[in-house]
């Protein structure tokens, strides 16, 4: 038996919504002679069972084992172009590719003139529209085209096409490196994290150096500006300057609404930084503005004209979920923020093959701290094993490593003392083989590991000397990351107070506004 998530036929065909299901069905009928066809057999069988089995397949009789692997590919291949052929994917990329098509098969029947107007109408919108990849491949067309039926109505067409190309083909190499660099500083993001050392700092910032191009602002379009802003935002994320990060996702987002017609064409960049630019608030604890933004994109959301499709669908659920969540961090409301629990573990469920496993397990260790900070430290554990069990997370090691020590301290608070020792051992070989042991991390250890030699009267004491250890880390450059996964100073002062972790953050988040 094949995995269901991974036969791409069938994860395609259960994708689709009951119009698109519809209009599948017409476009196969549109032809007498399709209404028995194996593929559309096939279909309506992918359809009705719940996971895939070649077995249930071949047993219908509708296709031999040597012959089905081509039907799939027919049927994958159908699937597609009745989605293609939808109003509802049909934005302004997909119409210009198709008048560059159009225009593709003038050409080759020899009928220049026509092709030529297709393209020149094609190239204004692809132009307008930012899409200058597109342009470009325009222009070359355009170019061939021209070698071959000379227009007289442009003198200088020659000079005017080579200047086009050359234009085109600079903006396009500018794009090219600033989203190379971006994409490779997400990948160090994804992968280990934020700096660690002077050591990481220096070899990230020469990188970022001299991996930027040059470049005059006001010369750069709106997509360069975009992976400009990309890159000096996940810059900005590895060497923790959370103001930066701020000043840059908001510049990303300020873009699109300076440019309104972009935030319909591009809506996964503009999702994409408004979520940056939440997370920013969230690192530098502006919990009002924060409030703010996540309302302002909620209602975007909810506009009738902004674009629906399954990609955006799922992206609005996990940027909506994840930042509603960090809200209730924000203000201490842990109790308030139970009802996102349910809605989480259906949206998790519901989007399974759009959401990748590494954003499911930060949504878990989100839910594990809600529980955590109302001192339901049980349920907290059942979330954090989610991940510490899972042997397929091979992105964000930091993550990993902080679901563990929250473990720890979850274990301590549920008096769940005889799985302490066992845990202490695991988390420390596991932090020594990931190279990720910081002080704040060696601290909490030290501090669990002697909690079996503390008498009671004593243990007030013990969490004053941690408190003031871990302080002095609170704004260190390398290790005030840790306080970003777990509150460790609040959890102490809890403590100290004897007041619930929540109210703790609540009077800070309070004081804080003020």
């Amino acid at each position: 038996m094949t995995n269901a998530h991974k036969d791409a036929l069938f994860v395609l065909v259960k994708s689709l919504s009951k119009s698109e299901k519809r209009q599948f069905k017409l476009y196969v009928g549109r032809l007498g002679v399709n209404t028995d066809a194996k593929f559309l057999a096939l279909f309506n069988l992918l359809d009705k069972i719940k996971q895939y089995d070649e077995k249930i397949i071949l047993n219908t009789g509708i296709v031999k084992k040597a012959q089905l692997s081509n039907l799939k590919a027919h049927l994958y291949r159908q699937i597609l172009v009745s989605l293609r052929l939808n109003p509802v994917n049909q934005n302004i990329r997909v119409q210009i590719r198709e008048q560059l098509d159009f225009a593709t098969i003038l050409y080759q029947k020899g009928l220049y003139k026509q092709s030529l107007k297709i393209l020149d109408k094609a190239k204004s919108i692809a132009i307008e529209n930012e899409e200058k990849n597109v342009a470009y491949e325009i222009v070359e067309l355009e170019k061939i085209i021209e070698t071959q039926y000379i227009t007289r109505s442009i003198p200088d067409r020659a000079n005017e096409l080579a200047l086009q190309a050359k234009e085109l083909s600079g903006q396009n190499v500018m794009t090219s490196k600033l989203s190379n660099l971006s994409l490779q500083l997400y990948g160090m993001m994804l992968k280990v994290g934020y700096v660690r050392s002077d050591e990481d700092h220096t070899r990230v910032e020469e990188y970022f150096t001299n991996h930027l191009p040059k470049y005059t602002l006001k010369e750069l379009g709106f997509r360069e500006k975009l992976w400009l802003y990309k890159a000096h935002l996940w810059y900005s994320f590895l060497i923790q300057d959370f103001l930066s990060c701020y000043k840059y996702s908001s510049k990303w987002v300020d873009l699109f609404n300076e440019n309104k017609e972009m935030i319909y064409l591009n809506p996964v960049f503009y999702l994409k930084g408004n979520h940056y630019l939440l997370e920013s608030l969230f690192y530098v604890k502006y919990s009002s503005q924060f409030r703010e933004t996540l309302d302002q994109l909620e209602e975007q959301l909810k506009d009738k004209d902004f674009p629906k499709n399954d990609n955006i669908n799922s992206l609005a659920f996990l940027y909506l979920n994840a930042n509603k969540l960090n809200l209730h961090f924000l203000e201490g409301t842990f109790a308030k923020g139970l009802y996102l629990v349910k809605i989480v573990e259906y949206g998790i469920n519901k989007h399974k093959d759009r959401i990748d496993i590494h954003h499911v397990m930060v949504l878990y260790y989100k839910i594990a701290c809600l529980y955590f900070g109302i001192g339901d430290n049980k349920t907290c554990i059942i979330y954090l094993k989610k991940i510490i069990d899972n042997k397929h997370l091979k992105m964000r090691e930091d993550l990993m490593c902080f679901a563990r020590v929250l473990s720890l301290v979850a274990h301590y608070e549920a008096g769940m003392d005889y799985h302490l020792e066992v845990q202490l051992k695991s988390t420390y070989k596991f932090l020594l083989k990931m190279n990720d042991m910081h002080a704040v991390q060696k601290e909490m250890i030290k501090f669990l590991r002697s909690l079996g030699g503390i008498y009671p009267n004593e243990l007030k004491a013990e969490f004053q000397k941690l408190h003031t250890q871990l302080k002095k880390y609170e704004d260190h450059p390398y290790e005030k990351r840790a306080f970003l996964y777990l509150d460790i100073i609040s959890w102490l002062e809890s403590h100290l107070e004897n007041k619930p972790v929540s109210q703790i953050i609540r009077e800070k988040a309070l004081a804080h506004t003020r």
